[in-house]
């Protein structure tokens, strides 16, 4: 059974969330890739405010497609999370608590969540089209010379993911194939 969390993302929440739970995420969250997140980092290296507040927010690296009429947004798919591995230390440590993509992480990814109790969710690859109708509302935050990479506020309702790394460094892609292997070998 999912469970179901409602942001905003609390240190709290994510105790309670294990590698390999299945759940099911509805408020606010926002999108960022590489582009974005780059300009974020730059802004914190010059002291300057940024234009979203990371602080127990979720992040998910997609670019979606444009929306068709009567759709909030078109095909919203996980990208590869590992563009993100040089800056999402830095957004962790000022509070940034969850991460949504597809792929694994780095050591100091890992690291800066456990330091941070943040969580790295899995969203399926190939179904954007599925995904897109958790999304009920989006809007451009920042960033919008970047096209599918601008910064948008996502209003999602039950978005499935899957916790992939807990806050503890716990690993799904790692326990998962240790698993696997150890039922092969019996």
């Amino acid at each position: 059974m999912a469970k179901r969390i409602t942001t905003p993302l609390t240190a709290e929440k994510t105790k309670d969330l294990k590698a390999g739970d299945d759940v099911l995420i509805s408020g606010v969250i926002y999108t960022g890739r590489d582009a974005a997140h780059k300009r974020l980092v730059e802004l914190v290296k010059e002291g300057k405010p940024l234009p979203v507040d990371l602080k127990d927010a979720i992040i998910y690296y997609v670019g979606p497609a444009p929306a068709k009429p009567g759709q909030a947004i078109g095909s919203a798919g996980p990208t590869t999370s590992y563009r993100m591995d040089a800056y999402a230390p830095t957004l962790l440590d000022l509070g940034l608590k969850g991460m949504i993509g597809k792929g694994k992480r780095s050591d100091e990814v890992i690291d800066a969540m456990k330091r941070n109790d943040a969580v790295y969710f899995g969203a399926i690859g190939g179904a954007g089209a599925l995904l897109s109708k958790c999304i009920k509302k989006a809007e451009i935050v920042c960033y919008e010379d970047l096209g599918a990479e601008a910064v948008r506020r996502l209003e999602v309702e039950d978005l499935p993911v899957v916790v992939v790394i807990d806050k503890d460094g716990n690993n799904l892609y790692e326990e998962g194939r240790k698993s696997y292997l150890a039922m092969e070998n019996k």
